[in-house]
């Protein structure tokens, strides 16, 4: 079996549903993926995107980062099997990454191949491409991306199989690292809303990688920060290189170089700037103090 294709068939510490693995059983073995993504909606409203205010005792939901955690908030408030109906404003407060999560778990729970890809859409409205997470899961044949945080209904589009489109569809961080690099595309049009400080070249450099630890099953928070992250920093000349690189590596990986797939893993294994060794520093969205998370003591 490919290399990649194993490692997204098995789950990581974040995707694994531990205790509540039992609760995955309200999906059928054959259930299709429109299915899988639809029982992931009725858990999960989008905290900003959805209009709701989440009440400020709810607002460490957010902050979940495992499945097994997110899924015992919803067993505490919901008993009920995961299919039956929740009350929006009732259900797990989360973003593009928790819906993404939970489906890639539901899929490894059944021994399918799924990742999470970090990048931008240019889909939710002209003129400006959104910080998002998508599903990736493999066919059998190639890896093909869904966004399940999409209500189908919504779209022209199948949105459990995202057509090829550029960066006017879903769009890797390496991919638009590199069109911004090559000029084809304007920086301040990335990021997570227009005229947000959190956007641009900065950004996009962060974005690579988290998609790269996303890749190699740690999947974590939008707003954990961890080793040559930038935040709002402008990136250096030699630091625009280094990245150039990376993201030339991860689109030949995507392409399926196999010698590109071993050396991101290896690269990710050894370098202290990709890989967060078990340590993030948890930003908020909603300002408050900064957290240092030590992924192993803090995991369910």
């Amino acid at each position: 079996m490919d290399e990649e294709v194993l490692r997204a068939s098995r789950h990581s510490r974040y995707s694994d549903p531990g205790v509540h693995r039992a609760r995955w059983e309200a999906l059928t073995p054959d259930a299709a993926l429109a299915d899988v993504v639809a029982v992931v909606r009725n858990l999960l409203y989008h905290y900003r995107a959805d209009g709701i205010e989440v009440p400020p005792e709810r607002r460490s939901d957010i902050d979940g980062r495992w499945a097994e955690r997110i899924l015992g908030v919803d067993a505490a408030r919901h008993p009920e099997p995961l299919d039956a109906p929740r009350d929006r404003a009732e259900r797990v407060a989360g973003c593009c990454r928790d819906f993404t999560l939970l489906t890639v778990s539901a899929l490894r729970e059944r021994g399918l191949a799924a990742r999470s890809r970090v990048g931008f859409a240019g889909y939710f409205g002209p003129g400006f491409h959104y910080d998002h997470v998508v599903v990736e899961y493999h066919d059998g044949t190639g890896w093909v991306r869904a966004d399940a945080q999409l209500d189908p209904s919504w779209f022209a589009f199948d949105t459990c199989a995202l057509p090829e489109r550029g960066l006017d569809g879903f769009a890797t961080a390496a991919e638009v690292w590199s069109a911004v690099r090559s000029g084809t595309a304007d920086p301040r049009t990335f990021g997570v809303f227009p005229e947000s400080p959190f956007g641009g070249t900065p950004f996009v450099f962060d974005y690579v990688i988290r998609d790269i630890a996303h890749r190699m099953g740690d999947e974590l928070l939008l707003w954990d920060v961890w080793g040559a992250m930038h935040g709002e920093r402008a990136v250096e000349p030699a630091e625009a290189e280094w990245m150039d690189a990376l993201a030339e590596l991860v689109i030949a990986a995507d392409a399926g170089d196999e010698e590109a797939v071993r050396t991101l893993a290896s690269r990710y294994a050894a370098d202290d700037r990709l890989n967060p060794r078990g340590r993030v520093v948890q930003a908020s969205p909603y300002d408050l103090p900064d957290v240092e998370v030590d992924l192993i003591a803090d995991a369910p």
